[in-house]
């Protein structure tokens, strides 16, 4: 494959691997997205002299994505457990933080344009993840007391464990676009 198309390729392999980046902000599997298209890219495009993606690179984002989703799952459910979280109330926490994420960016993005998208979407997600815990508690009948302990921490628990995605987010990124570019 000649320099310019490998070029142009690493170039779409960026622009996919921002767009996972972006991904993992909304709740959506962001971080897969990145490995896939790092792999696909590592099988399908050569470099003229064996540079770009490597197997190992590939492997090592794979390793990578696991570490995420634990990490986002263990750090999200730890609070929300400790404060004794029925089931219920941590599977709506989940659901109503990927909608909350959805809407918090629209609405992010109207006050204040392209940048609100993000806090909206790690605002909005961990305040779907106190509504959901709540609407949980309420549902299965504990406390307001106890609805609103489980909610703050599922919110707690929501931002510490986007953070912690978003930085192995950014380690995938770094990892692919460096092998691809500057291999």
């Amino acid at each position: 494959m000649s320099a310019n198309w490998y070029l142009v390729w690493g170039v779409v392999l960026l622009l996919g691997n921002l767009a996972g980046l972006a991904g993992t902000l909304f709740g959506l599997p962001g971080n897969w997205l990145i490995v896939l298209l790092s792999a696909l890219f590592a099988w399908l495009v050569h470099g003229a002299a064996g540079e770009g993606l490597t197997w190992w690179s590939v492997g090592g984002l794979v390793l990578l994505a696991v570490l995420g989703e634990v990490l986002e799952f263990a750090i999200a459910a730890a609070g929300a457990a400790k404060q004794g979280a029925s089931r219920r109330a941590m599977v709506l926490s989940m659901l109503a933080g990927m909608a909350g994420a959805l809407l918090g960016s629209a609405g992010g993005n109207l006050l204040i344009p392209v940048v609100g998208t993000i806090p909206g979407a790690i605002l909005g997600g961990a305040a779907g993840a106190f509504v959901g815990a709540l609407a949980g508690e309420s549902w299965k009948g504990s406390t307001q007391e106890r609805g609103i302990a489980v909610g703050t921490a599922a919110f707690v628990g929501r931002l510490l464990g986007t953070f912690a995605k978003l930085t192995i987010a950014v380690a995938l990124f770094a990892i692919a676009t460096l092998d691809t570019f500057w291999n």
